[in-house]
């Protein structure tokens, strides 16, 4: 038997205002009107309607001997947006999670770089200010952990499994298999001598990239040789995949929104459980539930320098750290953190976190092609350049009134 897992991720960032030099009132760096407009967009076109797809199959598979189930990785910032301005879209979110057949996955607050710092420290604050969040809104304490956009290393893995995770998603990329097939568990590589024994290591699940793409890149491309996508078809392709599980991974905008509904995105979404459940060889399952079902192929080793993520052709971290202006960003916000956490302030601190949100570096890549476009899907500036120079624009005003903060604090 196989199984499959269908994990999807959730997130919208709180967007950068642009602004002039003499436009920055106190620390008002955010555009509340464009984050609410994205948000009423999407929960339109994707949210409402996938939620009640997903809750009708919920429910209706709830009492079968197979189940369809599912598992989020919702990001902090998105759940305060929903508080914000829906709060029935938070709703639809917590009537899927009461079915019981709905896993939680764990993931940093800020949707950050954060396990890049060098110290694990706000990686592992802004887990914990994640995980009280799926504890407080959804009843709910995650076992599982979802890094932004899949950021993965050794490293990272160990500091998950040292406050307590039994499993990381990652991407099952070609560099770090050698040869392996995607479709098994496995464990995280001994790091050093004292480490802990194999059996008691966090265990790697690893997305099926190739399966996942067909739908969330390729399924309405007309220039696909496979297209049209069906749910047959797909569910053909899962049951003749060889392994243990097969785990898909999507942004939940696939959707309605990167696939409009005029594409068949939601009849497809409606028909995939009942031609899965047609295989005998195929079921449904939570991570949770596979990792407890299957034990590990063998070690998985990705050193720090070979970090891996699930975002462009390159599947590494260059999708934010590609480029000076990136880089640069990067190092200014990094550098601040001890002088930030010292003002023992808890708006100055969550001002500082909501400029760690990964969007602000992806909307300055500069790589062109199709991963150029990605970029710019969501971004708020027509050139990376620009948004480069708002965004300093923006750090270098905070550093200026953070300097001024600790200033007085000391006198």
């Amino acid at each position: 038997m196989t199984s499959i897992t269908f994990t999807f991720k959730v997130h919208q960032p709180i967007r950068l205002k642009k602004l002039n030099v003499n436009e920055i009132n106190g620390f008002d760096y955010f555009d509340t009107q464009l984050n609410k407009f994205y948000l009423d967009k999407i929960a339109k076109k994707c949210y409402f309607p996938t939620n009640l797809i997903l809750l009708n199959h919920l429910e209706q598979f709830k009492h079968e001997k197979k189940k369809f189930k599912v598992s989020f990785s919702i990001s902090g910032v998105f759940l305060e947006a929903c508080e914000k301005f829906d709060k029935d879209l938070l709703d639809s979110f917590r009537q899927l999670v009461d079915t019981g057949e709905v896993e939680l996955l764990a993931e940093p607050y800020y949707h950050s770089l954060a396990s890049l710092f060098e110290r694990k420290d706000e990686f592992i604050e802004q887990i914990r200010l994640h995980y009280q969040m799926m504890k407080d809104l959804f009843n709910f304490k995650p076992r599982v952990f979802m890094n932004t956009e899949m950021i993965y290393n050794n490293l990272i893995a160990k500091t998950l499994e040292e406050i307590g995770f039994k499993a990381v998603f990652t991407e099952g990329i070609e560099r770090i298999l050698n040869g392996k097939s995607p479709n098994y568990i496995y464990i995280r590589r001994k790091c050093f001598q004292d480490d802990l024994e194999h059996k008691e290591r966090i265990r790697v699940l690893l997305r099926n990239y190739r399966l996942s793409d067909d739908i969330g890149y390729r399924f309405s491309a007309r220039w696909w040789n496979e297209w049209p996508l069906t749910a047959d078809k797909y569910a053909a392709w899962l049951s003749a995949t060889p392994g243990d599980c097969i785990n898909i991974a999507l942004d939940y905008e696939t959707f309605g929104e990167h696939h409009w509904e005029d594409s068949g995105i939601f009849w497809f979404l409606r028909a995939l459980p009942y031609e899965i459940f047609k295989h005998l060889n195929l079921e449904i399952l939570t991570p949770s539930e596979v990792v407890k079902k299957f034990k590990p192929k063998e070690e998985i080793d990705v050193f720090e320098f070979s970090t891996v993520s699930w975002a462009d052709m390159e599947r590494d971290v260059s999708a934010w750290l590609h480029n000076p202006i990136q880089q640069a960003c990067f190092g200014e916000i990094k550098a601040i953190e001890n002088k930030v956490k010292s003002t023992n302030n808890q708006s100055l601190i969550k001002i500082w976190r909501l400029l760690q949100q990964s969007d602000h570096l992806y909307y300055l890549c500069t790589k062109s092609m199709n991963d150029g476009d990605v970029h710019r899907y969501f971004a708020n500036n027509l050139h990376p350049q620009d948004g480069f120079l708002n965004f300093i624009k923006i750090i270098n005003d905070f550093k200026l009134k953070l300097d001024k903060n600790t200033s007085i604090n000391s006198d």
